[in-house]
């Protein structure tokens, strides 16, 4: 279901709660502890996960100004961890 434009999806959206859950791969978002850079095209490469990781800050700014609650979970996160995060944020 996207709440923003059609083009930004959410991995999980609970509605009736209001939390949206997105799951981040740590190289196309830029992880701080797995994130690497490709040195093959470097320059398009840094611009291309530069522009990802504005497009994840402009997506979190216009959830909360919408009222919902976002949670992101690291591809390295986890799972047990991860899923006690999500039902914090639905209030169980």
């Amino acid at each position: 279901m996207p709440i923003l434009d059609g083009r930004r999806k959410h991995d999980i959206v609970f509605t009736r709660a209001g939390v949206v859950v997105e799951v981040l791969g740590c190289f196309w978002h830029r992880c701080p502890r797995h994130g690497t850079s490709p040195r093959s095209n470097a320059d398009w490469w840094q611009a291309k996960l530069e522009n990802n990781v504005a497009r994840d800050k402009r997506t979190a700014a216009e959830l909360r100004r919408l009222g919902w609650s976002l949670v992101r979970v690291w591809e390295h996160e986890d799972p047990v961890k991860a899923a006690d995060r999500v039902e914090k944020a639905l209030g169980r």
